[in-house]
């Protein structure tokens, strides 16, 4: 059982390099926790380590730098209690445009990164017959996108692993939580309407293209995106209360979006996203 707080306890973060990972860290380690971020970039992570982090190197495509990982954090602590999936990235582009090796690595850093870390920490948090997974999805994993199919595809992925994965490790005293956040102000959305306008900005999906770039350089605005650390708040409350949420989705506007979701049809939503992205 989870305790009021983290203290003594032991959280490893992925994709702590920055945004969402990184406010969590901070998160974790002011409740308590003893943090390991990880992530590819160890150089970004010095202000982490200045606040008690443990940074290490880790990238979620390896499976030899997962387990060096999961074995140094078991070695230097003997333990592990909550494992946070954050790494990933959005790639976004028409699927006509989109290689399929880039689609590939989609799904190898959003899913399968994801799947073979919690397959190294699971006998671990078994055998303790405790522990908490976090998967931080998105709302992209209930709603869609013009142009955005393989990163909207990993995310229903994630979401279904976790269902399936929640009633699995129920028995053995395991928790499995999503965090679907909406509009964050991090590095992501940049990074995501780089690739749409890269791969599609020139082709018959230049409109769309350039919308998306818009709509998500207005979410990157102070006042429009959140703040990562709300997410990182939902976070922390997930792994230290007694019986967590399944699914929390954070800041408010990303549960607005996903009511709107679950009222609308398939027609008239795709009648609000098309609009959304000025294609009518």
């Amino acid at each position: 059982m989870a305790r009021a707080d983290g203290a003594g306890q032991v959280a490893l973060i992925t994709g702590a390099s920055s945004g969402i990972g990184e406010a969590t860290a901070v998160e974790l380690t002011r409740r308590g926790f003893v943090v390991y971020g990880a992530a590819r970039r160890v150089d970004r992570m010095a202000a982490l380590a200045g606040r008690g982090v443990h940074v290490i190197e880790m990238d979620v495509t390896d499976d030899a730098s997962m387990t060096s990982g999961v074995e140094q954090v078991l070695r230097e602590q003997g333990r592990i209690d909550v494992l946070v999936n954050n790494a990933g990235y959005g790639s976004y582009g028409a699927l006509e445009d989109v290689p399929l090796e880039e689609a590939r690595r989609q799904f190898e850093v959003n899913v399968f990164g994801l799947a073979r870390l919690t397959q190294l920490v699971l006998p671990h948090l078994r055998a303790q017959r405790s522990g908490r997974i976090v998967n931080v999805s998105s709302i992209g994993g209930k709603m869609y996108e013009p142009l955005g199919a393989w990163y909207h595809a990993t995310k229903f992925a994630v979401e279904g692993l976790s269902d399936s994965l929640r009633v699995e490790l129920e028995p053995h005293g395991v928790h499995v939580i999503v965090i679907e956040p909406g509009a964050i102000r991090t590095e992501w959305g940049g990074i995501s309407a780089e690739s749409a306008l890269t791969r599609s900005g020139d082709t018959a999906y230049s409109a769309q293209a350039h919308a998306l770039a818009r709509i998500y350089g207005v979410a990157d605005r102070p006042g429009v995106g959140a703040d990562p650390r709300v997410v990182a708040a939902a976070i922390g409350k997930a792994v230290t209360v007694r019986r967590p949420r399944t699914r929390y989705a954070v800041p408010t506007s990303a549960k607005a979006i996903l009511l709107a979701r679950r009222l609308l049809s398939d027609r008239a939503f795709d009648a609000v996203i098309t609009r959304a992205y000025g294609m009518r």
